[in-house]
């Protein structure tokens, strides 16, 4: 038992440290995040928006800057989150192979990617909460920084999926930005008339944009949604890390057989 805590703990500290290698995420994180949030705000007219809720079988009014700033902090975290696990699981592949052609246990490295997922996705939507919250006030910032949370880890698993199957940083990075806009911009009534089609219901971030929505002028809370953004993030990083599990134990069985 100790011996699976030290191999564990070893792990989550060098999935950590890749992650704070990362420069250029750490710098979106800090500086556009912010940058993004403000000009959503500020540039958006604050004209109320009719929105269709599902998550409460009604349509409510949210202002438009309000609306533009929340689908504005959804494309921002899915873009940053997505993009560090994609790199950290690129360039760490190779060194998790020999890790785990030499013996290393490979249940404690993908524990240690999927901690590595949560507390980076934590982070960050704390982070953007805490600067949603310096321009207005959610009725709900506990289910506001929950619905960003489970949009950072959609994404984040996305991450990990796409470096099961590309190496390239420009082809992750270009889908992870193509999906996801495609994701929240349709829910945007803004910009999509028909952002209450049922057919949204598919998109990933669906139940964590409805969440979001609810958390700006609703008590209730939609744990029907949120448990539909957890199953997404679920099943995107479980995918990554399936691939990965397979992957290695070829490669494992290749050199010693």
């Amino acid at each position: 038992m100790r011996r699976g805590w030290l191999c564990f703990g070893t792990a989550v500290r060098f999935a950590l440290l890749e992650q704070l290698r990362n420069h250029l995420a750490l710098v979106l994180i800090v500086f556009f995040v912010p940058l993004w949030l403000s000009l959503a705000f500020g540039v958006f007219a604050e004209t109320p928006v009719p929105f269709f809720l599902r998550a409460a079988h009604r349509t409510v009014t949210v202002d438009g800057n309000v609306l533009a700033q929340l689908t504005g902090a959804f494309h921002a975290l899915a873009l940053i989150v997505g993009f560090m696990m994609f790199l950290a699981a690129t360039r760490s592949a190779d060194f998790d192979h020999r890790l785990v052609m030499a013996g290393y246990p490979r249940r404690c490295l993908v524990l240690a990617k999927y901690t590595a997922l949560v507390l980076s996705g934590a982070a960050a939507a704390l982070y953007a909460t805490g600067w949603v919250q310096f321009f207005w006030q959610p009725v709900r910032l506990d289910l506001l920084a929950a619905a960003l949370f489970t949009g950072a880890l959609i994404y984040g698993g996305v991450g990990i999926m796409l470096a099961a199957v590309l190496r390239s940083e420009l082809a992750g990075m270009f889908l992870v930005i193509m999906v996801s806009f495609i994701d929240v911009g349709l829910q945007n009534p803004i910009g999509n008339p028909a952002a209450d089609s049922p057919v949204l219901r598919f998109l990933p971030t669906y139940g964590a944009m409805q969440s979001a929505v609810s958390a700006a002028s609703l008590h209730t809370t939609p744990w029907s949604y949120l448990a539909m953004g957890l199953c997404w993030a679920a099943s995107t990083a479980t995918v990554g890390m399936s691939a990965f599990t397979l992957r290695t134990g070829f490669l494992k069985g290749w050199r010693t057989g």
